[in-house]
């Protein structure tokens, strides 16, 4: 073998080294970004499933005051105190458990199934 030809062997050993090396970095690259973003994806299905398990918690209890039978309406500054939220988020949470607010406009709400939509027109009538 000449010196040469030595030469040529080493050159192309190394940019095959150069290729090899530049091809693991971009793998390495893909693989650490998709993991990052599972990772990203999995704290945020965890935060998630808290604040939807105190959310159904809170409208449990909201359910099971509106279905007392001691109470016919119940004001919001209660229920918001009881579930322990602002009175716009109660509000949110009353909507879902398909509750409504009273006709008169007083901060009292009730169940739809106790306190029917049909019956507003009946008794404005």
């Amino acid at each position: 073998m000449t010196e040469q030809e030595i030469s040529q062997i080493a050159a192309k050993v190394v940019s095959d080294s150069k290729f090899w090396i530049a091809l693991i970095g971009i793998i390495g690259a893909v693989i650490g970004s998709i993991l990052t973003i599972v990772g990203n994806l999995v704290i945020e299905w965890f935060k998630a499933r808290n604040e939807r398990n105190i959310a159904k918690a809170r409208q449990d209890i909201l359910k099971n005051m509106l279905s007392d039978p001691k109470f016919e309406w119940r004001n919001i500054s209660t229920l918001a105190a009881v579930i322990g939220c602002d009175e716009e988020s109660t509000k949110n949470h009353l909507i879902a458990i398909n509750a409504r607010g009273s006709e008169k406009n007083d901060g009292k709400w009730g169940l739809i199934s106790r306190h029917p939509l049909k019956d507003i027109t009946r008794n404005n009538r």
